[in-house]
């Protein structure tokens, strides 16, 4: 059974859709960076703050089930009331769930108010653009969640990690300076803050996988036919940089983690917990929009009921 602690996957089980909303948004505050200045990956770990045996299995999916419910009753009224619309943007280390977890947690929306879009190396056409241009054109409307399966984060990550891609994105040799990784950081704060004062709330989810298991999640890969497809021989080469890119995740999330615009740091080691963690950041950000289905007036009422009793009448 799950271990006494800071957490029990019980607390989250027959709870109303406003008691899970209550509890989703303490889960996701454990995890909740927020102003990201003094912040430090090392204080956060990749494993969940409870222990969890097979048996536990059916109340984790339960409380993930209880999870998506209330998410699709938030996202249903979000596209009624056509005022807000939701970013979610994941990033984290191959193999650490982000393809999983964005199935799983969003399996209960309805696909008319939800977008995902998946970013992998930039196309020639996008190279001739500034670097947000390929998600910028990929923002939600109101009324809907988008998610961004990797993102314009890729700029501070990969080609940070990488610096030989960023002589080859066409930039001016002379804007390439050593202060470019700080202006790129101050871009997406403004364009985050941009979003935010436009209606689009924005948040972001770092999976934090340990080494030991990317690791095993790639040999399962292997090992699983129907997994293979899965598996890049260029995510193993990527595990020589591992270092390099704790330290730009660190930098990106203490450099772009703001009160509007936060960063939740979920540990992911166990899949299963890792979903109710991205269910509850999501759950907590609808939440703090103050959500209502849109409010007809008296003359539409008595509008609606004469309309009504016109129907009744018919055969």
């Amino acid at each position: 059974m799950i271990n006494s602690g800071e957490e029990q996957i019980n607390d989250l089980k027959n709870l109303s859709k406003k008691e899970l909303v209550i509890r989703a948004k303490k889960f996701a505050k454990k995890y909740y960076v927020g102003d990201g200045k003094k912040f430090r990956l090392k204080d956060y770990s990749t494993q969940p703050k409870m222990t969890l045996g097979p048996e536990d299995k059916p109340l984790v999916k339960e409380a993930l089930e209880q999870g998506v419910q209330a998410l699709a009753t938030l996202q249903d009224i979000l596209y009624a009331q056509d005022n807000y619309s939701l970013l979610v943007i994941f990033q984290a280390m191959d193999a650490a769930g982000k393809d999983g977890g964005i199935k799983h947690v969003m399996s209960g929306i309805n696909p008319q108010g939800c977008q995902v879009s998946s970013f992998k190396a930039p196309s020639a056409e996008e190279l001739d653009h500034d670097f947000l241009w390929r998600c910028f054109k990929r923002l939600p409307e109101r009324g809907r969640i988008g998610i961004f399966n990797r993102s314009y984060y890729e700029e501070v990550l990969i080609v940070k990690v990488h610096e030989a891609i960023l002589k080859n994105q066409k930039l001016p040799p002379k804007l390439i300076t050593k202060n470019i990784w700080k202006q790129r950081y101050e871009d997406i704060r403004n364009f985050e803050q941009y979003l935010h004062r436009n209606g689009t709330v924005v948040i972001k989810i770092f999976l934090h996988v340990s080494k030991d298991e990317q690791k095993q999640r790639f040999i399962d890969r292997i090992d699983d036919p129907s997994k293979n497809w899965k598996f890049s021989t260029g995510d193993v080469k990527e595990r020589a940089y591992w270092d390099q890119y704790q330290e730009a995740f660190e930098e990106m999330i203490k450099n772009t983690s703001t009160k509007d615009s936060p960063w939740y740091v979920i540990p992911a080691d166990n899949k299963s917990y890792a979903r109710i963690g991205i269910a509850s950041a999501i759950i907590s950000a609808l939440e703090r929009m103050d959500l209502e289905y849109p409010q007809v007036s008296a003359e539409k009422v008595a509008e609606l009921q004469e309309v009504k009793k016109v129907l009744l009448e018919m055969k």
